[in-house]
């Protein structure tokens, strides 16, 4: 899968080679943390990568699984620091919906995490839930992507190039 959108971010599966690279951007993974970065490894590894990238280098990442509850979910969306605020994330989940071979995607985040909160719902994701107990004072909330920004939906790619 390749997606490149007008500002010529490209979007494609990343390769077993890209680890380092996304592992980088990873702010968890940069800081050394090796749980992290075994997981990028593996993430890489299975091909549940999609890498947003420009001539510079990787600009984000999003890891899209099908473990919850045969679901797809976006298990992880990283935009490098430096490339914040340029749609980036935006074309990440539009990816990620036009991939999605499940009838639904889901994602979660931190209740902390505004910014991402803040994407989800530019984005129309729907708040679906919210989860107490995985990281003590901070409930996790559940996403519920449109249909029809799924690959399984009607218009799978409408988003997909949008950045």
């Amino acid at each position: 899968m390749d997606i490149q959108n007008s500002g010529g971010i490209l979007v494609r599966t990343a390769a077993p080679s890209d680890r380092t690279a996304i592992s980088g951007i990873d702010t968890v993974a940069a800081a050394g943390d090796p749980a992290r970065r075994a997981a990028v490894r593996r993430w890489c590894e299975e091909g549940l990568v999609l890498v947003a990238e420009d001539p510079s280098g990787p600009l984000g990442y999003a890891v899209l699984e099908y473990t919850f509850f045969e679901q797809g979910f976006v298990t992880m969306l990283m935009v490098a620091s430096g490339a914040r605020r340029r749609g980036v994330g935006s074309l990440l989940l539009g990816a990620a919906g036009a991939a999605c071979t499940a009838p639904k995607l889901f994602t979660s985040t931190n209740v902390s995490n505004l910014p991402m909160q803040r994407l989800l719902q530019r984005e129309e994701w729907r708040a679906v839930g919210l989860l107490h107990g995985l990281d003590d004072g901070d409930p996790e909330l559940f996403f519920l992507c449109p249909p029809a920004r799924t690959g399984t939906g009607t218009a799978a790619g409408a988003t997909a190039g949008r950045a």
